[in-house]
């Protein structure tokens, strides 16, 4: 899978999708509110295997649009490591 992500507003350029960088990303908002580890790696396969299907064919998309979605999807594994997912920006 070769799709681009554009960073935040374009300043910042493109990268390519990692779904490494994801899974380590959902895993540390799920243990953040204390999940197990377990639950955070189970939470985690279930958004990159989201994210991976959602991305299907399309070759660009924004960073804003990866955090929705993988908010989107991470909401129905663990709600409580889905807002602290998508309000990272404002918490750090």
């Amino acid at each position: 899978m070769n799709v681009q992500i554009v960073k935040r507003g374009g300043r910042r350029g493109h990268e390519t999708f990692s779904r490494d960088k994801l899974h380590r990303s959902i895993v540390a908002a799920c243990l953040s509110v204390r999940s197990s580890e377990g639950g955070a790696k189970t939470a985690a396969n279930a958004v990159c295997m989201a994210m991976e299907k959602w991305l299907g064919e399309r070759p660009e998309v924004t960073s804003d649009d990866l955090r929705r979605v993988a908010t989107r999807t991470l909401k129905i594994h663990n709600p409580e490591a889905a807002y602290y997912y998508s309000q990272h920006k404002h918490i750090v």
